[in-house]
């Protein structure tokens, strides 16, 4: 078979978690959703950022990166 520029896509399936959150972190929650919909017009589901906020903080944790490596 040939040789392609494009690598095979990874694994893209979405998973499914389940959290507990304490009061104040959910009330936090709520307020950022606020503020993300008077920020970009459009109201988002808290369960819509969790995801996005997660993967932000990861990738900005620069010790993490450093100590996990490349990634395959």
């Amino acid at each position: 078979m040939a040789e392609l520029k494009l690598a095979r896509l990874p694994d893209r399936t979405p998973l499914k978690l389940g959290i507990n959150v304490m009061p104040d972190l959910h009330q936090d929650l709520v307020d950022y959703a606020a503020h993300y919909a008077r920020a970009y017009g459009a109201e988002v589901q808290i369960a819509e950022l969790i995801p996005a906020m997660l993967a932000s903080f990861i990738e900005s944790d620069r010790g993490f990166l450093r100590s996990r490596g490349p990634r395959p």
